[in-house]
């Protein structure tokens, strides 16, 4: 009996920002559980994928270029299976990603969405915030400028003008939430559920969590959190996601940002074989 072929996508190191190694082991570790597991598991490059003209029916998927997404796209209408599809990526794009939760009542910070030559006063006035995120709206964080700090309205007037001169049409402006940093990352159809404090670690795409600095620890429900992340995953349509919250003094959260397929770092021999097996559970259910 011949082996089922899955096709496995990998990340244009582009869209690593500090994260190339990190992001291709966690890719190969997969990759290589899905052969142990009796997969004939063929890799490509997203370039390679998108100039390919097999029939893939099982895919598995890291890619983040808007090419890549367009041709994944093509394979799910086609009935393919992909773990994450080509709509879940486009769905983490932060203004997809904060319509969404919001309509869905998933625990995130109070927000306006704007294009960058509009003025923001009177939302930022009505949010009532005192410092405030400027987010990129088109993409996922590419380059640090992307995710930037503001401290009162004028400075977030200035970032959305440097948003502008760098082209980027749109921004979420989330309000600044005190607390707990606390990173997470999981696996759907599995009991895989990882967090951590980013700052006690040391661990950081772009140095960010300088601005919420050492956890305080703060107690909250882990459970609760996974039941809230797993949702937010079915909502956007990622089964394989991590991000990030903010856990506040009384011991509630809120998430802050939501990625299709991070790196693992912290935690990636483990995170492997679970992907491996939310991979594996799919392609059974789909046949």
């Amino acid at each position: 009996m011949s082996k089922i072929r899955v096709a496995g996508v990998k990340r244009k190191t582009k869209y690593s920002p500090n994260h190339i190694g990190n992001d291709g082991m966690i890719f190969s570790l997969t990759a290589e559980h899905l052969r142990n597991m009796g997969y004939d598991v063929v890799e490509f490059t997203e370039a390679e994928f998108v100039l390919s003209e097999e029939k893939e029916n099982y895919i598995f998927n890291m890619a983040r270029d808007k090419a890549t997404i367009n041709r994944l796209k093509q394979f799910e209408k086609a009935g393919a299976m992909i773990i994450n599809p080509g709509t879940g990526v486009e769905n983490c794009k932060r203004e997809a990603m904060t319509r969404l939760l919001l309509e869905n009542d998933i625990p995130y910070p109070a927000s306006v969405i704007v294009n960058v030559t509009d003025d923001p006063t009177q939302g930022l006035i009505d949010m009532g915030a005192e410092a405030f995120w400027i987010k990129r709206g088109d993409s996922h964080a590419i380059h640090r400028e992307d995710v930037t700090y503001a401290r009162n309205i004028p400075e977030v007037k200035s970032i959305l003008q440097e948003f502008a001169l760098r082209d980027i049409p749109n921004a979420v402006i989330n309000e600044h939430l005190v607390g707990d940093l606390v990173k997470f990352y999981g696996v759907a159809d599995t009991d895989f559920f990882y967090w951590f404090y980013p700052f006690d670690l040391s661990h950081s795409k772009f140095g960010l969590e300088e601005i919420n600095g050492a956890a305080q620890e703060f107690s909250f429900d882990v459970e609760a959190l996974k039941k809230a992340c797993d949702k937010a995953g079915e909502v956007l349509d990622v089964k394989v996601y991590g991000g990030d919250c903010v856990v506040a003094k009384d011991g509630s959260f809120k998430i802050i940002d939501f990625n299709d397929w991070p790196s693992f770092a912290p935690c990636r021999d483990a995170a492997a074989s679970k992907i491996a097996e939310c991979i594996h559970k799919q392609i059974i259910k789909s046949k």
